[in-house]
């Protein structure tokens, strides 16, 4: 069996393809049910973020393009529009790729600290989906593991930067006196969290969080000092916000442009700062041609995001190193199972010959057969059998000149002292 690792990401598709491939939260089991009722996939957990979508797979070696075929069934695409921007990534690239993205060397904010989070959530889901066997099991916590060291021996987690961040930076340049803004914060996970914090601490005290429960948007506001409202309040929030930033998982926008337009004329035409980080987006993109409006979406937070991985690149050098230590590792562990699964199979195969030999060796003593006699076909019958099929494959091996196997054969059935045929 193969691991794979197959997707896209900010790197290879753009936000429209990004949007199409995303998987809802509600899509999640019924997409993870699928894949793992494919012929060819034995395991499947499922990452979506606003930056990318990707599939880890156990599979057989015609499973690659079954993944790419449903996953254009499941999104309404032609395969050659998802493979033109997909890539993919087999066994020890595969483990690679996954503690990459698992300390945020592959994020758009190198480093970023969501990811991680992000990645145990897609592992939990997939375990409660049945979609996690021993594989992606193993993999999976070996991957949690060498990214706690990275965090642990790397500068790459200090004043974690992220794309919340980015979002706030990026308004601060625009605002003069970020303390004098009002902001209209929609959605109340963790991304809306860490701006809320980040607006907090730059001075913001004029925050509203809208939510489709209440609840959860008074969660996050009420520590701030801020303001709760549901969706249906938007409408009127949206007269006084001067910053507005929203990340939901809803599959249509949030925000349209007749919404945006009725909210200016009562603002006397005051320019609004918005930034859409949801992936599928949150606001229309129309509203961007509004006058009034500057409107931002995740790729247009590339400049403070590049700025940041200068930064951080000394500490991702180091973080490369201890992946490629962790994939050494994962491999080393990999290879034992391996070989441990095969000691069994040839120790249960040797067992059963010798269970048969014995049992027909009894048989005769118990009909009164000569004993030296029984003994002597026993030995000779069970050396017969263990035998027989290495014989046949050193046979062929020697007929088709393959020296590997026959040195193999050597070291496995020969004493230590012997010289390999050649």
């Amino acid at each position: 069996m193969t691991l794979l690792a197959l997707g896209i990401n900010h790197r290879t598709a753009t936000l429209e393809v990004r949007e199409r491939v995303a998987f809802t939260p509600t899509q999640l089991e019924q997409a993870l049910t699928e894949l793992r009722n494919l012929p060819e996939v034995r395991e499947a957990a499922v990452l979506s973020t606003c930056n990318r979508t990707e599939l880890y797979c156990v599979t057989d070696q015609a499973g690659e393009h079954a993944i790419y075929e449903w996953l254009g069934r499941f999104h309404g695409m032609e395969v050659s529009a998802l493979t033109h921007c997909a890539y993919h990534f087999l066994d020890g690239d595969a483990a690679r790729h996954l503690m990459r993205v698992a300390v945020g060397l592959d994020s758009m904010v190198l480093g970023e600290p969501q990811i991680l989070g992000q990645l145990k959530e897609a592992y939990q889901v997939a375990r409660r989906a049945k979609g996690v066997g021993g594989e992606l099991e193993r993999l999976f916590q070996h991957t949690f593991a060498v990214a706690k060291q990275v965090r642990t021996e790397t500068g790459i987690g200090r004043n974690p930067v992220s794309v919340a961040y980015a979002a706030v930076s990026l308004a601060s340049r625009i605002f003069d006196d970020l303390a004098g803004s009002r902001a209209l914060l929609i959605g109340a996970g963790e991304t809306i969290e860490l701006v809320a914090r980040h607006l907090h601490e730059a001075g913001v005290r004029r925050l509203t969080v809208a939510n489709r429960t209440r609840e959860r948007a008074d969660q996050l506001a009420a520590p701030l000092g801020g303001e709760a409202i549901t969706l249906d309040g938007i409408p009127d929030a949206l007269v006084d916000a001067d910053i507005v930033i929203a990340s939901t998982a809803a599959e249509l926008p949030i925000l349209g442009k007749g919404m945006v337009e009725r909210a200016l004329k009562k603002r006397r035409h005051r320019p609004v700062f918005m930034v859409d980080i949801a992936v599928p987006r949150d606001i229309e993109p129309e509203v961007g041609e509004l006058s009034d409006v500057f409107l931002y979406t995740v790729d247009d937070l590339q400049e403070v995001i590049e700025e940041n991985r200068r930064h951080r690149q000394v500490a991702a050098d180091q973080a490369e190193s201890l992946i490629e230590s962790g994939v050494g590792r994962w491999q080393h562990e990999r290879r034992l199972r391996g070989g441990g699964e095969l000691i069994r199979d040839v120790r249960a195969r040797g067992e059963s010959l010798r269970d048969e030999a014995r049992d027909q060796a009894l048989a005769r003593l118990a009909r009164g057969e000569d004993p030296e006699e029984v003994v002597r076909r026993l030995a000779h019958q069970l050396t017969n059998r263990l035998l027989h099929r290495p014989t046949l494959a050193l046979r062929e091996a020697a007929s088709d000149d393959r020296h590997d196997l026959m040195d193999a054969a050597a070291t496995l059935l020969l004493d230590d002292t012997s010289d390999p045929p050649r």
